[in-house]
């Protein structure tokens, strides 16, 4: 690894980066913002959204600063370590378990008292730890004025404010996680009320008079351990000889502690302190001018858009302009992206003599991958506008806005996220789910997610709609197919929730984020990740895919078509690529499978698109790019795979295919996440069983429909 650092710092660059890395880990409530402080200090590329259980799971980002390695691991948020929901486990499990070297605790400057909470109970894990007093610039803004040095002092730890929006801090910042490192640990200054202070001091002075030394650990330190019942500090201490000594002490200790709270609940007693105290500290380090509360405006936002009358048309615009945007605007490059691929297709077939192989390339990877690129920009467009959401706060309202509407259908009102969340992608939707703590309610909400059209399927839409409808009609096509998806998805969760998932939904929870405007570099990272994942699944599975695809189109060659004799070859040049097709291995796979597609109207072409989509959706425009668009009587202007889309599907199987699409089953790599997140194989067929025939029905009552109308 490259050390790059200025030149004060190169006499420490002789030591290698990987002996100096600096393991960090952050901690913090939903809507903290810790993401986007990674971003800001690393540069990293992850994904930030405004509603709890963005990282549904703990992420590691390295990078390098002042010739140390840092490993940065950002835990889900969640508002306590003690709790039982996936987010809660997963923290705490990391943070006991685990090997780091470093906590950042992140905290909304903005909401003191209660990112205090988690603060608290990250104290009592005697770590290293540095606390980021993050969105500073917005409690400036709301007359917020933050005695830092004050938190300081009552915490006992180092506390930082910073902005990762405007990177205020970050050097700082950073340069307290070295300073942490390379230093001793601190010991926190918290102090409780007199109860607990009587019965710390007990055990502490046993401890001292016995000289007893444990770990890093103070005396103090171990006496609140024991009195908050750490079950590890208890697993350490209960076979040591100087235990038995101990229990009276702590026994009677306890009894005070009991008597005082008048219950004999540890937790409980921990949760009333922890909230005693951080009110205190608030009251004593924070002030708030007299001012205009933006909380106003935003509750002025908030009585039109999550308005009981118009939030939801409100919403279904918003989502109907952004297909529209999708459609219209993706369409502008699409020609100039379509005409490189064909030039570079033209040039490069020209240089290569074997007839085999420039098919291969040409036909093959060329125009494979380019049929996926050619939807780039309706991809980057869509992602846009989710992360627009996503960003500003807008998706935990539309989740309050429609947890009523939900519970009609038997969903819980935090399935919102998943579900819109599969509009981009079905892996990390699927992955969202973590966030529902019932496992009907998560189970129910795995089950449809496939119902919401992921990008991948985007590009399917757009060739059919193009193909099939004008210009400004196209946009609105889009927009039903994803609107149909949704609601068949909502209609499916009530029959497993009547079915095979009884049960009441639990009660809806969610924080109202304020709103923000994102920044156009956090814009730029979200979408420039997913573009670059959808170019590098383009150049790698999907390349793999097309080439596959096109051996088992072109091979085995037809028995007439054998070279060796001159009569074989004038017989050769008879043979039409229908035919060559339908002797090929795919034409074979196509026609063993297609009586079960018959009846909705499709050929065996069509159903080898849609089994080669159960790898990859983009796979399937890649597909009939190939099958439609071989031999020489193919049009090679820039719209020719509409024109023969067009051309050579009947408008009843066009919809039949659509409809198909939009409900089997997701990818293969959707389908693994699957797996993991609802427990077994087993709940994979029955997905592969839900879809397929919920599949199958459908085209056949659109195939049958779009028959009689038309």
């Amino acid at each position: 690894m490259i050390c790059k650092c200025d030149p004060s710092q190169e006499k420490a660059c002789a030591i290698p980066t990987d002996s100096l890395a600096i393991k960090v880990v952050l901690a913090g409530q939903p809507n903290v913002g810790k993401s986007s402080l990674i971003n800001a200090m690393g540069g990293s590329n992850l994904k930030v959204g405004n509603f709890s259980g963005v990282t549904v799971d703990y992420t590691k980002v390295c990078f390098e600063h002042h010739c140390h390695k840092i490993e940065m691991i950002d835990l889900p948020g969640t508002y306590s370590i003690n709790g039982f929901s996936q987010e809660e486990k997963v923290a705490k499990d990391y943070l006991i378990t685990q090997d780091y070297d470093v906590i950042i605790n992140v905290i909304d400057a903005t909401h003191l008292t209660r990112n205090l909470l988690l603060t608290l109970e990250l104290l009592t894990k005697n770590k290293k730890m540095v606390i980021a007093l993050n969105m500073y610039d917005e409690a400036k803004k709301e007359g917020i004025t933050l005695d830092i040095k004050q938190i300081q002092a009552l915490l006992g730890m180092p506390v930082i404010a910073v902005s990762a929006k405007t990177n205020e801090g970050i050097d700082e910042l950073l340069n307290q996680i070295h300073n942490c490192f390379d230093n001793p640990r601190v010991h926190s200054n918290i102090s409780f009320n007199d109860a607990i202070e009587d019965a710390i001091f007990d055990i502490k002075t046993y401890l001292d008079e016995k000289n007893y030394k444990y770990q890093d650990l103070t005396t103090r330190e171990i006496a609140l351990g024991l009195l908050l019942e750490d079950k590890n500090l208890f697993e350490q201490l209960h076979n040591q000889p100087i235990f038995m000594e101990l229990q009276p002490i702590l026994r009677e200790s306890l009894s005070k502690i009991y008597n005082y709270y008048e219950t004999k609940d540890i937790s409980q007693i921990e949760a009333e302190e922890f909230n005693a105290i951080a009110r205190g500290i608030r009251a004593e380090t924070v002030k708030r001018a007299d001012k205009k509360s933006p909380k106003q405006f935003t509750k002025k936002i908030d009585d039109i858009l999550i308005n009981k009358y118009i939030g939801i048309p409100i919403f279904l615009f918003f989502m109907w302009g952004l297909f529209q945007l999708t459609f219209t605007l993706g369409a502008i490059p699409m020609d100039s992206i379509d005409s490189s691929f064909s030039w570079l297709g033209e040039v490069v077939g020209e240089n290569i003599t074997n007839d085999d192989f420039r098919s291969l390339i040409v036909d093959g990877i060329i125009n494979g991958v380019g049929a996926v690129v050619l939807f780039l920009p309706n991809i980057i467009i869509l992602y846009i506008g989710i992360a627009l959401l996503e960003t500003t706060g807008y998706m935990s309202r539309v989740a309050f806005l429609l947890d009523g509407f939900f519970h009609k259908f038997g969903l819980h009102g935090k399935s919102f996220i998943p579900l819109v969340t599969g509009f981009g992608c079905s892996v990390p939707a699927y992955m969202a789910t973590r966030t529902l703590k019932n496992k009907k309610d998560k189970l129910i909400t795995l089950f449809i997610i496939g119902f919401m059209s992921c990008g991948a399927r985007l590009p399917i839409y757009v060739l059919f709609a193009g193909a099939f409808f004008s210009q400004d009609q196209a946009g609105n096509v889009i927009f039903y197919i994803y609107i149909a998806g949704a609601m068949l998805g909502l209609i499916m969760a009530k029959v497993l929730r009547l079915t095979a998932f009884k049960g009441d939904d639990e009660p809806f929870v969610m924080e109202m984020p304020k709103y923000r405007l994102p920044t156009l570099k956090l814009l730029y990272m979200i979408v420039s990740n997913e573009a670059w994942m959808y170019l590098k699944k383009a150049g790698t599975f999907i390349l793999a895919a097309t080439i596959l695809i096109w051996f088992a189109s072109n091979y085995p060659k037809p028995a007439n078509a054998v070279a060796g004799s001159e009569a074989s070859l004038v017989k050769n040049d008879t043979i039409s690529p229908k035919a060559q097709l339908e002797q090929s291995y795919l034409g074979q796979i196509g026609k063993a499978s297609q009586f079960l597609f018959e009846p909705i109207g499709l050929d065996w072409r069509q159903t080898v698109a849609l089994e080669t989509g159960l790898a990859a959706k983009e796979v399937v425009v890649a597909t009939l790019g190939i099958l439609y668009n071989v031999g020489e009587e193919v049009d090679e202007t820039s719209d020719r795979l509409l024109k023969e889309i067009k051309a050579q599907i009947p408008f009843a199987s066009a919809i039949s295919f659509i409809v198909f699409v939009m409900i089997y089953l997701p990818c293969f790599a959707a389908s693994m996440v699957f797996v993991k997140e609802a427990g077994g194989y087993r709940y994979l067929a029955y997905l592969f069983i839900l879809t397929t025939i919920t599949a199958w029905v459908m085209s056949f009552i659109a195939y049958h429909i779009t028959l009689a109308i038309t």
